[in-house]
């Protein structure tokens, strides 16, 4: 019979002393336009998973796939320390 047992390191990976940086933070903050585009693409997208999608449906996602590639251009412009941007 074979045991199953935990690997110590995996159990005690999220230790309340671990806890994330201000940088971390800060990044996650910065970030953030991005990540509830994202979110509003992903929406779009699960309302029309199992259905036929009807013009309002593939214009809202449109939009959302527009506001993605916008926070996403926005974020890597705003960066501190690139030169040129990218869009």
């Amino acid at each position: 019979m074979n045991h199953i047992v935990t690997v110590q390191d995996a159990v005690t990976a999220f230790e309340p002393w671990m806890e994330p940086t201000d940088a971390e933070l800060d990044a996650i903050e910065r970030e953030m336009p991005v990540i509830r585009a994202e979110m509003d693409l992903l929406d779009a997208q699960i309302i029309v998973i199992d259905r036929t999608p009807c013009e309002l449906n593939e214009r809202r996602i449109r939009r959302a796939r527009r506001r993605v590639l916008a926070a996403h251009r926005d974020h890597i412009n705003g960066l501190p320390g690139q030169t040129g941007g990218a869009a």
